[in-house]
């Protein structure tokens, strides 16, 4: 049988535009929104912890975006709660975190983080960094539907 790989459904996430956003901070944000919306991206932001999973369950997005220090949601929490939830234990995630906090980012790795980068490399390459965890994540599922 001669399958054709954009026929396969991919769970709808790898196609949709919509990004969970947990930056309460406005200089991230506006990075975040400056950088994506030109490129057809819609952000939905998680103000609060508890928003996080449910807007993840509820919403499907293509990624998120967890910003750890962030005094309104815990990201390794929210982290766990993403991981934990068979409907986003998937969903790729994007981290940033200071570049001093290692351990934020041995925490972070270790929930299973899809990348995480410092303050300083999310605000230089953020268009960059959501379009390389997002084709990790493509690349991932055509592989496994090669195999």
């Amino acid at each position: 049988m001669n399958t054709n790989i954009d026929q396969i459904d991919k769970t709808d996430r790898i196609d949709q535009k919509t990004i969970l956003v947990a930056v309460n901070d406005i200089f991230f944000y506006t990075k975040l929104r400056d950088a994506l919306k030109p490129q057809g991206y819609t952000l939905e932001r998680a103000r609060a912890q508890d928003e996080v999973q449910e807007k993840a369950s509820a919403l499907k997005p293509a990624a998120a975006v967890l910003n750890m220090n962030d005094p309104s949601v815990d990201g390794l929490k929210a982290l766990e709660a993403l991981r934990a939830d068979p409907a986003s234990k998937q969903l790729p995630v994007l981290a940033f975190a200071n570049h001093e906090e290692v351990e934020t980012w041995t925490r972070a790795k270790a929930l299973g983080v899809t990348k995480i980068v410092s303050r300083n490399e999310f605000s230089a390459r953020t268009k960059e960094l959501i379009k390389e965890i997002l084709l990790n994540v493509e690349l991932d599922s055509t592989s496994s539907i090669q195999n």
